[in-house]
């Protein structure tokens, strides 16, 4: 069983505020740390379940953010950012049999983290694909299954874990915290890296075939930047069009287009 992990940073347990997750703040340190944890967590939760190879992605900010020294070994860790389009997670394929995000956060345009955004928190006010305002989960689940690998488990906040549901069910959650305003109800740091361990071993000793989310046959995105100028660059992809001034759109039947406008409409 081969397993690919994707890693972010502002649904890690206890992390409440940028200073925490910006390398150049005091803060930084803990939070990376507890990062290391879960991730390694989830590791030793699928090896137990079987796993023969595990591939993580460090997917917060600079991409270097996981302490290598703490995570099993037999894992191979992708740090940095390649600019391939699938960006969180980058490397994916169908020799893959799950996928597993730890530390992910709730969408841009929610209310279920303090730090809640979808890809950029500084340019993007909200991004929907079909109607839907969604997040980097949703946006990388979708990637995934375009290669036909279903995401089977994810912690970070309880907003979040209310999403993947809508979207499935039977997908795993470990709820580390809720947000509530600019605050967040934590639950304990290393009840949590427990609890990732026990539900990713759990999630792949079972079938985990109902954590496919099977994609549409089209697929309609749009973009709605905090400032018109950003609107109007992302307007010169090719095939883009103005919903507002604020907002930009592109439709294709294949997912994978829609990743590549993404990645340079941001």
């Amino acid at each position: 069983m081969k397993i690919y992990i994707s890693v972010d940073m502002e649904g890690i347990t206890g992390v409440n505020h940028w200073d925490e997750v910006t390398k150049d703040k005091s803060e930084y340190s803990d939070a990376q740390a507890q990062m290391t944890a879960e991730v390694a967590a989830a590791c030793r939760g699928a090896f137990k379940a079987g796993a023969k190879e595990i591939v993580i992605k460090d997917a917060h900010d600079t991409g270097r953010n996981i302490l290598a020294s703490g995570l099993p070994e037999n894992t191979k860790l992708i740090r940095g950012w390649s600019g391939h389009p699938l960006g969180m997670v980058q490397e994916i394929d169908k020799s893959f049999d799950a996928v597993m995000m730890i530390g992910y956060h709730s969408r841009a345009y929610g209310d279920g983290n303090p730090l809640a955004h979808t890809w950029s928190s500084s340019a993007i006010a909200a991004v929907s694909i079909n109607g839907k305002f969604v997040s980097e989960y949703a946006m990388h689940m979708m990637a995934a299954e375009y290669y036909g690998v279903p995401t089977v488990l994810v912690s970070g906040d309880q907003g979040l874990a209310d999403e993947i549901h809508d979207w499935n069910s039977h997908v795993k959650t470990v709820v580390t915290k809720e947000g509530i305003g600019n605050s967040t109800v934590n639950i304990h740091p290393e009840t949590a890296i427990n609890m990732i361990e026990s539900e990713a071993e759990k999630v792949l000793s079972e079938p985990f075939e109902r954590c496919h989310n099977p994609l549409s046959d089209s697929f309609n995105i749009e973009i709605r930047f905090k400032t018109h100028m950003k609107a109007y660059r992302a307007g010169h992809y090719p095939g883009a069009y103005k919903v507002d001034a604020h907002t930009i759109g592109f439709k294709s039947d294949d997912y994978y287009e829609i990743m590549r406008f993404t990645f340079f409409a941001f």
